[in-house]
């Protein structure tokens, strides 16, 4: 995808200001109909599945273990944000034990630095992982080694492993068919934006179940 197929109104500017204004209106709510329809369909083809991965989280919670998100570029700042929303979720919900991997910057920059990339989540939870834990990875293409790595480290401590991926799902649907993984959710797009957007619908809705579980237990 390029640029002029995102945004044509900028490489075929019309004569008249409001023409453009036109374009742009018309470029935006195009795209908003594209997230509108993508997260219905992710909602209706996994609604059985999140509620499933929800009451494995929400076991897990009540188990004493604690959420691990990790993503690269924007993943990361989605772990990030998935991380707050657990620990932090405001008024009237009890806070949950979350982190977020990309946030210990000086763990992954040395550890990418000194050994490699790929290892730069699988680390980490291989040193204070448990089995009670939750692992969280995000990948737009489904294809992150650094990802897939975190996720076999975590199946391999006993983890419940969770992702999100985008596209066909890449390797991580080969990781979900051999049970290293086990709840995958993809979001049919090549578009790299709305692959983020109804991922982000994804893990809130997630967050949502998962509290309605342990309000009621």
């Amino acid at each position: 995808m390029t640029t002029d197929d995102l945004y044509p109104f900028l490489t075929t500017r019309p004569a008249r200001d409001d023409e453009l204004l036109a374009d742009v209106a018309r470029s935006t709510r195009e795209k908003v109909a594209q997230i509108g329809r993508l997260r219905s369909a992710v909602l209706d083809r996994h609604a059985a599945a999140l509620e499933a991965c929800a009451a494995g989280m929400a076991a897990r919670f009540v188990r004493g273990g604690r959420l691990h998100a990790f993503g690269n570029g924007g993943s990361s700042t989605d772990a990030l944000a998935m991380a707050t929303l657990y620990r932090d979720p405001g008024p009237g919900r009890a806070p949950l034990p979350a982190l977020a991997l990309p946030a210990d910057v000086a763990s992954l920059t040395a550890l990418a630095n000194d050994v490699s990339f790929d290892v730069v989540f699988a680390r980490p939870l291989r040193g204070t992982g448990r089995p009670a834990d939750i692992a969280f990875g995000l990948s737009t293409s489904g294809g992150s080694e650094n990802v897939l790595r975190g996720l076999d480290a975590a199946h391999e401590i006993g983890m419940l492993t969770v992702a999100l991926a985008g596209g066909g799902g890449g390797a991580l649907v080969e990781a979900f068919d051999s049970g290293r993984v086990d709840h995958l959710f993809v979001m049919p797009s090549d578009s790299v934006h709305r692959i983020q957007e109804a991922q982000t619908t994804v893990y809130q809705v997630l967050w949502e179940q998962v509290c309605e579980r342990l309000d009621r237990s």
